[in-house]
């Protein structure tokens, strides 16, 4: 939110129109349904009732059984435009992802995480520069590595170190998912900004010099989440009280 404040003043951004509590009641009353979906598919996925994997579909019938029947805004004709657009997307996307999971599979075969993940344990450094060590471990790798790959790869090696220096493995799971983020919105695999240039119609690499803001201040949120646990950890100390 600071990232954006500060570019919409230096860019001098104007909102095209003041709002007031009827407008914005009125907004909610016609944008309640479309709202409903993260609820749907957050609730589903923490509740249990469906995998992430599973609540992609649910938020696809959800999204058109909403804008066809309720919002009337779905045609046939739109329809053939949307299966086109998604079958462009995803196969970008897919195609990605494969040989973004060959080359992860090169550097499992050639042990480059685990002798990194060796290394960074056998250091005999203080606890604060492993751990700022295993945050630009998982930086790089995030920008190379498909995120699901790493993860499977990397939390066996990674765990016994975060164990040593007595972190919370709760919080080194968010500290770890939070950096294999940070690698898809990077170069040269970052999946989503293959996905924000298709749907955006703008080129890699207009999209990646305005990501730039974002991505340094997503590395100091990732420090803060170290170096303050309470920030991630609050909900979870509050329900194991």
């Amino acid at each position: 939110m600071a990232v954006s404040y500060v570019i919409a003043l230096n860019n001098d951004y104007k909102a095209k129109e003041r709002t007031n509590v009827k407008k914005a009641l009125i907004a909610f009353k016609d944008s309640f349904f479309a709202l409903l979906m993260p609820f749907i598919i957050l609730g589903g996925i923490y509740g249990g009732i469906f995998t992430p994997t599973e609540a992609s579909v649910v938020a696809v019938v959800y999204g058109f059984l909403v804008g066809a029947f309720i919002y009337r805004e779905l045609s046939l004709k739109q329809f053939k435009e949307i299966f086109v657009s998604s079958a462009v997307t995803s196969s970008v996307i897919m195609l990605l992802i494969a040989t973004a999971s060959i080359f992860g599979m090169i550097l499992t075969r050639e042990r480059v995480p685990h002798l990194i993940a060796t290394m960074i344990g056998d250091s005999g450094l203080s606890n604060i520069v492993v751990i700022l060590l295993v945050v630009l471990f998982l930086l790089i790798v995030g920008t190379f590595m498909e995120t699901i790959a790493s993860i499977i790869i990397l939390t066996p090696l990674l765990v016994p170190i975060a164990q040593s220096l007595g972190m919370d493995l709760v919080h080194f799971g968010i500290i770890m998912i939070v950096n294999l983020a940070i690698g898809l919105i990077t170069p040269p695999v970052g999946v989503n900004i293959f996905v924000g240039a298709q749907v955006g119609k703008v080129s890699f690499d207009r999209l990646v010099r305005a990501l730039l803001p974002f991505i340094i201040m997503m590395i100091v949120d990732v420090l803060l989440i170290v170096f303050i646990p309470s920030i991630s950890m609050y909900l979870a100390n509050m329900f194991d009280h």
